[in-house]
């Protein structure tokens, strides 16, 4: 942008010129054709797809890899009278992934249950003492649920004790993979959307079965298990926003129609969850699953035991279910005051020790008594504030349990094996991983872990910037324009809100700091003879910059005010350039 001086770096996308053409051919906006062509979407059709998705846009379930095999494997189970445990990690993505197949088992007739470990007692994943202790309960078939791809030695011991085992997982495969009898894997065998999340991996087992359990409809499945389905779209949708996987292609379609049936989902537990946190009538969104209700579901795990949280989406009747719900709404405020406590901490620590400048390009920070099931949503603060990788250590008796999260060109995965001689366990994808390690041992990682991130990020990395569709004039913000921008949701990882730049445009008035702290910053711009409020969030340091310059270019997403009956177009603000 000519004439103005960022304070991030702005990536304006340049003019298409196909954009005419695309607006014309499929009734829209020119600014949603612009919006269309930055996300790839060139072609008409395509586009029209991504604008519309539809349930039979999903790949039928044989064609992601095993999981015919273990459909089969569980039918046979179900019909011989087995005794299932379905074995889930303990964040949103494994609760409802083990919801969707408990529903599904129970549906079949299954003697079916569920077991999900313990955060701080047991750890991330299969561990060899549930599988004991699962093997003399008299359990006959282990189905793990968003983990077990890397536990070649616990489905090892299990098939010693006569337990058969079916993988179900999303994350990272390893070159050895575990012998189980069936492993169902988004990244194997080049499956379509290899971004599948574990939750949505057991929604394509679930169809699986359920074409299995109604043979007569020759690959379809009976009315009943189609209502199922449907209302399992809700529990899919919640995993896949929470687990904050690309929202493109089946991930898109899940989160759509999920999204489009929580408020009238048969569940009694969402259905109490949706009551406690006041969104009862709402028309609820990525925002609402990702900031409302799914950290009230991983509180619980965070906290105590997710345990609690499952039986919520399970077997909870509607009483059952407002107990639970009120109990995480507790849990949660608990965490959010625990949280603030120890990012400040970290805060400190990143300071004390300089670890934001060019020699650390990543953070490492390990401490006693910090609560291993809030750090990774404070590694995850750490990012947003100081743009490089994260990686908290919460240090106990027996060593310590880290959470780890990236940014965009640094593979977190990836990284962790650069680094594996001084970690005892790890696991995890791009931009997320857990891991456990060693109290003596977390130095020599921190050493070369903060290595590797010097040699792999530049210092254009690690400035924060923000993308834009285009620059657009105020007059060109019409509420048309606004809610046919609004059909490119739901927004979420992959899937960005658009934003746009202004040019120059000109304050009215005074700006006005406002919210509880002062943190946000209220303002009125003109461009020529149209005039537009904003608010920009957590921005109220611009300030006096604002007052002094009069004049500035803003970077922000348009948005739909309603007030007192009345629409209007208005601009959250999300950054600020100044004349030079």
């Amino acid at each position: 942008m000519a004439g103005v001086q960022p304070s991030k770096r702005w990536i304006v996308a340049p003019p298409w010129d196909g954009c005419d053409r695309m607006s014309a051919r499929l009734g829209v906006a020119p600014m949603l054709a612009q919006a269309l062509h930055n996300r790839g979407l060139e072609d008409v059709d395509e586009a029209r797809r991504f604008l519309d998705p539809q349930l039979s846009d999903l790949c039928p379930p044989e064609a992601l890899s095993g999981a015919g095999a273990a459909a089969d494997l569980l039918a046979r189970a179900v019909r011989d009278g087995k005794r299932i445990v379905l074995y889930g990690d303990y964040d949103v993505d494994g609760m409802t992934g083990i919801a969707i197949l408990w529903h599904c088992l129970r549906l079949a007739g299954a003697r079916c249950d569920f077991y999900v470990p313990h955060r701080l007692e047991e750890g991330y994943g299969v561990n060899d003492e549930a599988i004991e202790r699962l093997a003399a309960d008299g359990t006959d078939l282990i189905v793990t649920i968003d983990c077990g791809i890397t536990a070649r030695d616990q489905v090892r011991r299990a098939r010693e004790l006569g337990v058969d085992v079916i993988v179900t997982d999303h994350h990272a495969p390893p070159d050895e993979l575990p012998e189980a009898s069936a492993i169902v894997h988004p990244q194997l065998d080049g499956y379509a959307n290899p971004n599948l999340a574990g939750a949505g991996v057991a929604m394509k087992l679930a169809w699986a079965l359920a074409q299995r359990m109604t043979p007569s409809f020759a690959g379809k499945v009976s009315d009943e298990y189609r209502e199922f389905l449907l209302d399992a779209t809700c529990l899919a949708a919640l995993g896949t926003i929470a687990d904050v996987v690309p929202l493109v292609g089946e991930n898109r379609v899940l989160a759509r129609y999920g999204l489009l049936g929580l408020r009238h989902c048969k569940l009694p537990g969402i259905r109490a969850l949706i009551e406690t946190t006041g969104l009862k009538g709402e028309r609820l969104d990525t925002y609402h699953v990702g900031f409302v209700l799914a950290p009230r579901l991983n509180a619980i795990g965070r906290m105590g035991h997710a345990r609690l949280a499952v039986e919520l989406l399970t077997r909870a009747d509607d009483m059952r279910a407002q107990e639970i719900a009120i109990y995480l709404d507790q849990q949660n405020r608990q965490r959010q005051s625990l949280e603030r406590k120890l990012l400040a901490e970290a805060r400190q620590m990143v300071a004390d020790a300089r670890l934001d400048d060019l020699n650390h390009r990543a953070i490492v920070l390990a401490r006693e008594g910090w609560h291993a099931g809030v750090i990774g949503i404070v590694a995850s603060r750490l990012v947003d504030e100081f743009h490089r990788p994260a990686v908290l250590i919460a240090l106990g008796q027996d060593g310590g349990q880290g959470s780890a999260r990236s940014v965009r060109h640094f593979h977190m995965h990836d990284a962790l094996c650069h680094c594996a001689e001084h970690l005892m366990t790890y696991g995890g994808h791009a931009m997320a991983a857990g891991l456990r390690i060693q109290s003596e041992s977390v130095g020599a990682f921190a050493e070369a872990f903060v290595a590797h991130a010097n040699a792999t990020l530049t210092a254009v990395d690690l400035q924060p910037g923000v993308r834009l569709d285009g620059e657009v004039s105020l007059d060109a913000l019409t509420e048309a324009v606004v809610n046919d921008l609004n059909r490119l949701g739901p927004f979420g990882s992959g899937n960005a809100r658009p934003k746009w730049a202004t040019p120059m445009v000109e304050l009215i008035g005074e700006p006005r700091v406002v919210g509880k702290r002062g943190e946000h910053l209220q303002l009125t711009v003109r461009q020529g003879q149209t005039v537009r409020k904003g608010i920009a969030f957590g921005q109220a340091g611009h300030e006096q910059a604002l007052r002094d310059h009069r004049r500035c270019s803003l970077a922000f997403e348009p948005i739909i005010n309603e007030f007192n009956g009345q629409r209007s177009v208005e601009l959250q603000v999300v950054d600020f350039q100044w004349p030079r």
